[in-house]
C-alpha cells in the first residue's frame, strides 16, 4: 500500500510518543463503545422493570445494536469514505454521547430501540475508520499490533468496563450507568480532538472501492470471521447454564470464571497483533485449532472446575487472538478497497455471533447443558479447513498497489 506520511503538529513525522497517544485514544474510543454495547446485557432486568416490558422484549435492545453495527456500519463507512477520518471520529463520538443520553431522559422503549440501532451503526463506522487510521500511522511491520491496540479496547471493556457499569447500575440505576458511559465519552472526545491526526481521504469513492472490497477473495476471508465467531458464541452464549449444571458452580464463582474469560480475551486481542504482523493467515488456522481444542477440553473435563477455568482461559486467548489477523487479512485482500472493507469484519463477526447464539440455543433446548459446547466444537472443527483454504488467497496486486489498502491518505495533525 502506498504508505501514509505521518506528520505531527509542526509538519514533521509523528513521533513515537504521538503515535502511541493516538493509538491510546482509539483504544479509549473502543472501550467507550464496547461498554455502551454490552452494558445493556448486565442491566437488562433493571431496564425491563423500569420501562415495563418483559425481559425477552428488552433483549431486542441487544439485537437492535447488533443489526445496526452489522448493516449500518458498512453503509455509514461508504457514505463518509471521502470525509477526513479525524472529522468522522469526532462526529461519531459526539453523536454517541448525545444518543446515549436520550434513554436517560425519556421512558420510550421504542425510541430506546431506535437509539440502540443508531449507536450500533456509529460503532461500526468508528471501528472501520479507527482501524484505517491506526494502520496508517505505524510502519508496515507494526500494522497488526496497531489493530490489536484498537480492538483490545473492546475486550478490556468486556472484562472490566461492563462489570463496573453493571455495579454502578445496581447502585444508581441503569440510567446512572448510561450517564457514566456518556461522561467517559466526553473524555474520549477531548482526547480525539487533541491527539488524533487529521487524515484527509485521497482514495477512490465507495463505488470504485466496492469491487475490491466485495471481491470473492474478501468474501472468503469474511467467511472465516463468520464461522469462527459462530463457534465461539455457540458455546459462550450459554456458558452459564453449562457452569451451573455440568461444572456445578453458582453465584459469585460464576462471575469469577467469566472474569477470567474476559481477561483472557483482552490479553489475546492485544497479543494477537504481533502474530498478525508475522503471519496473519497462519494465525487464523492456529486460532481455529486452539478454539476447537479448548472446547473439546471444556466438554470432556466439564465436571472439573480447575480444568474448566483453564479451558476458558485458553478459549478466550485463542478466540480473540484471531481478531487482529481477521481485520488484517480482509483489508489486505481488498487491496485498493481496503478503506471500505475495513468495516466488513465487524459485520461478519456479528453475523457469526447471531448464528452461533441461535445454533447453541437450539441445541441447548433440544438436549443437555453440554449441547451448546458440542455445537461450538463442531463449528470450530469446520472453521479449521475454512481458515486453511482462506490462507491460500492473495491480494489482487502484490506490492505498491496492494499497500494502498489501508493507507492512501496523508495524516496530518491540525
Amino acid at each position: 500500500m502506498s504508505r501514509a506520511i505521518r506528520t505531527g503538529a509542526h509538519g514533521g513525522a509523528l513521533s513515537r510518543g504521538e503515535t502511541n497517544l493516538a493509538l491510546a485514544t482509539l483504544f479509549l474510543g473502543m472501550f467507550v463503545l464496547g461498554s455502551s454495547e454490552l452494558l445493556v446485557v448486565g442491566l437488562l432486568n433493571l431496564i425491563a422493570a423500569d420501562l415495563e416490558v418483559s425481559i425477552p422484549t428488552a433483549g431486542v435492545l441487544v439485537t437492535a445494536y447488533a443489526l445496526g453495527l452489522a448493516i449500518g456500519g458498512p453503509i455509514l463507512t461508504a457514505l463518509t469514505i471521502k470525509v477526513n477520518k479525524r472529522t468522522i471520529l469526532v462526529g461519531t463520538v459526539v453523536l454517541v454521547i448525545l444518543l446515549t443520553l436520550v434513554p436517560v431522559l425519556t421512558s420510550s422503549f421504542g425510541l430506546f430501540v431506535v437509539v440502540r440501532t443508531s449507536i450500533g451503526a456509529l460503532h461500526g463506522l468508528f471501528v472501520a475508520v479507527g482501524f484505517v487510521l491506526a494502520m496508517s500511522i505505524v510502519p508496515p511491520e507494526r500494522m497488526g499490533r496497531a489493530i490489536s491496540v484498537v480492538v483490545s479496547g473492546l475486550f478490556v471493556s468486556t472484562a472490566f468496563g461492563v462489570p463496573l457499569g453493571t455495579l454502578v447500575g445496581q447502585v444508581l440505576g441503569w440510567r446512572g450507568s448510561f450517564t457514566a458511559v456518556a461522561v467517559l465519552g466526553v473524555v474520549a472526545l477531548i482526547a480525539t480532538l487533541a491527539l488524533i491526526p487529521s487524515m484527509p481521504s485521497t482514495g477512490g469513492g465507495a463505488g470504485s472501492q466496492a469491487r475490491y472490497a466485495f471481491a470473492p477473495r474478501v468474501l472468503a476471508a469474511l467467511a472465516v470471521n463468520v464461522v469462527a465467531f459462530a463457534a465461539v458464541y455457540s458455546a459462550l452464549t450459554y456458558i452459564v447454564p453449562f457452569l451451573e449444571d455440568v461444572t456445578g458452580i453458582s453465584g459469585a464463582l460464576i462471575s469469577l470464571f467469566l472474569l477470567a474469560y474476559g481477561v483472557a480475551t483482552a490479553v489475546g486481542s492485544f497479543a494477537g497483533g504481533r502474530f498478525a504482523d508475522q503471519n496473519a493467515a497462519r494465525t487464523l488456522i492456529v486460532g481455529a485449532v486452539g478454539v476447537a481444542v479448548s472446547l473439546l477440553v471444556l466438554y470432556l473435563a466439564g465436571t472439573i472446575a480447575v480444568l474448566v477455568a483453564l479451558a476458558l482461559l485458553a478459549f478466550g486467548l485463542f478466540a480473540m487472538g484471531m481478531v487482529p489477523s481477521m481485520q488484517y487479512r480482509v483489508v489486505s485482500l481488498a487491496g485498493p478497497g481496503g478503506q471500505l472493507a475495513s468495516s466488513l469484519p465487524a459485520s461478519a463477526a456479528n453475523v457469526g455471533i447471531a448464528l452461533g447464539a441461535y445454533s447453541g440455543g437450539v441445541a441447548l433446548g433440544a438436549f443437555t447443558a453440554s449441547s451448546a459446547v458440542i455445537t461450538g466444537l463442531v463449528i470450530a472443527v469446520i472453521a479449521i479447513p475454512v481458515a486453511w483454504a482462506a490462507s491460500l488467497l492473495t491480494p489482487p496486486v502484490i506490492g505498491e498497489a496492494a499497500e494502498s489498502a489501508v493507507a492512501d491518505a496523508i495524516p496530518e495533525r491540525t
